[in-house]
């Protein structure tokens, strides 16, 4: 039976030791978005032994472009942005301690290995519900590489950010197990 967390980053192993696929997590603190530019620029700054811009110790990454926020609101419309074109830096990014990537879609074979490596989950937030969950961020931050503009590194004040557990530490795959469940012999 599926359960829903409510969780405050940073995150720790025993949170993500509790999750397991098809479990709702209900995410407060930060979460950080990026997306492919992104996520390319912190790896090679890894490779060239520069300092990264935040700590990801226990960190939550949204893989999303969001547009301007419109007056008076923290973020414009939010949703999320296909999660394999993160696949080739997915690994890298857990190795430094991000525990939750947040995207759509599934994740090749090395990344759900991965994730059971660094005891980490990958989650799926709604596609074209991106207007609800901007509802969800509370602040919205450039912190680093602002001339990518909505591709920019940028730290999310969220509270009650909803996503659905796909893999998890385990091994499970949500998108298989459902399809699965559901398969006529």
């Amino acid at each position: 039976m599926a359960a829903t967390y409510h969780l405050t980053s940073p995150l720790s192993d025993e949170d993500i030791a509790k999750c397991h696929a098809g479990d709702t997590l209900l995410l407060n603190g930060t979460v950080y978005a990026a997306r492919d530019s992104a996520h390319k620029r912190l790896v090679r700054m890894m490779d060239e032994g520069k300092e990264l811009p935040v700590d990801f110790a226990g960190a939550v990454i949204y893989y999303v472009g969001p547009s301007p926020a419109p007056p008076g609101k923290a973020i414009g419309s939010a949703g999320p942005t296909t999660s394999y074109r993160m696949d080739p830096y997915t690994e890298r990014m857990l190795e430094i301690g991000v525990k939750v990537t947040i995207g759509k879609g599934g994740r090749s074979p090395q990344v759900r290995q991965a994730l059971q490596k660094h005891r980490a989950l990958y989650c799926a937030a709604v596609g074209g519900a991106a207007a609800v969950i901007s509802q969800r961020v509370r602040k919205a931050e450039v912190v680093a590489f602002e001339e990518l503009g909505p591709e920019a590194l940028r730290r999310l004040t969220v509270e009650e950010f909803p996503c659905i557990v796909i893999n998890d530490a385990y091994g499970a795959d949500l998108y298989e197990s459902g399809v699965k469940a559901y398969r006529r012999l």
